[in-house]
């Protein structure tokens, strides 16, 4: 049903996400003196585990996650007098917050760095070299034809289909001077675009300016320095972000059908998709769903590293903690909520499968 390399590239995928997410607990605990008892990349029985200093390290048998278990995560948990400074429970409510956002914020650091990375070695983008022209549209009757290749628009030098599809839109229904190349020669066509419907990557509805052409599907790696990478790399994890919270939002305002919640068997499937188009697909599939992850995990949803900092924020603001009574029924209706949602993917994910067949 599933190919291996689709099984690896899954395992692989979630591995690093968790790794990085668990890594931002672990490593703001240790800053900060907390002793951390356990690391685990997965929930369930130890598969395999090491003890190193005073924390175990261990990979377990369920591959849906992670945690890291730290000293007096429980108030009531018994602890020596020594070891009583070094517990999660006894430290001012910032440091706890500031442990518990850390797991989401490395997720928008992976991405960021992903980007960054991948900006800084090249990408391949779109160029403008047409494919096909599409009938009766201002391109065709301008004499655009497939394999011209347009170079410039109202004299600006272009190379890139983003380029061009971000200057049509700003000129919509205007006409514009394109040169083409074509062969050897270089020939000046005016282009009025026409202004269409569609969609936006939100689902909704958007009028855009359209000159009728697709692209061949040529590509050009384009490479920048690093001080321009780490600019793109920051200002794409951002937009990303915005993106995904925005789209969240839609779906509980049911602008966006509920049924593109995906679960593990899409993330399955895309894993071995991404992987089989090559190192740049699977890397940029790493950052969105690390951006996704970070994102979720801020729900202040009980269970959640958002549910935690919300109770943190009560206890900051109340000047107590939220009685453990409260709290236990509070993770109860978090974990409902939770499975519920997984369930839900999972059914969105076998009858997308279904459908396919």
């Amino acid at each position: 049903m599933f190919s291996l390399q689709s099984i690896f590239a899954f395992v692989f995928v979630l591995g690093i996400l968790v790794f990085f997410h668990e890594l931002g607990h672990f490593l703001i605990a240790r800053r900060i003196g907390v002793k951390v008892l356990k690391f685990s990349l997965g929930f369930g029985p130890k598969l395999v585990g090491r003890k190193i200093g005073e924390t175990e390290y261990l990979i377990s048998s369920v591959p849906l996650g992670g945690y890291v278990k730290l000293l007096g995560e429980d108030p009531t948990e018994e602890m020596s007098p020594e070891d009583k400074g070094r517990s999660f429970s006894d430290q001012p409510v910032g440091k706890r917050i500031a442990i518990v956002m850390a797991g989401p914020l490395f997720n928008l650091i992976l991405a960021a760095l992903i980007f960054v990375f991948l900006f800084m070695v090249g990408i391949p983008l779109l160029t403008t070299e047409i494919g096909d022209v599409i009938g009766d549209s201002p391109a065709m009757k301008a004499g655009v034809l497939p394999g011209d290749k347009i170079v410039a628009i109202n004299g600006k030098e272009i190379s890139l289909w983003d380029e061009m599809k971000e200057i049509i839109e700003k000129n919509r229904d205007q006409a514009m001077t394109f040169t083409v190349r074509r062969g050897d020669n270089r020939i000046d066509l005016k282009i009025t675009p026409m202004v269409v419907d569609d969609e936006n990557p939100l689902k909704e509805k958007v009028r855009v300016g359209r000159i009728g052409v697709r692209p061949k599907g040529t590509f050009i790696t384009k490479r920048y320095n690093p001080v321009s990478a780490v600019m793109l790399g920051i200002e794409r994890t951002w937009n990303i972000t915005a993106l995904t919270v925005l789209g969240i939002i839609k779906i509980f305002q049911r602008e966006i059908p509920a049924d593109t919640i995906g679960g593990p068997i899409l993330i399955l499937q895309m894993a071995g998709q991404q992987a089989s188009e090559g190192f740049v697909n699977i890397m940029l599939f790493i950052a969105i769903l690390s951006i996704n992850l970070g994102v979720i995990n801020l729900f202040p949803i009980p269970i959640l590293d958002g549910g935690h900092v919300l109770f943190f924020l009560i206890e900051a603001v109340m000047g107590k903690p939220v009685s453990i009574k409260k709290r236990e029924v509070a993770q109860q209706i978090g974990l409902f909520l939770l499975v519920s949602l997984m369930l839900f993917a999972f059914y969105n994910d076998i009858m997308r499968f279904f459908i396919k067949q």
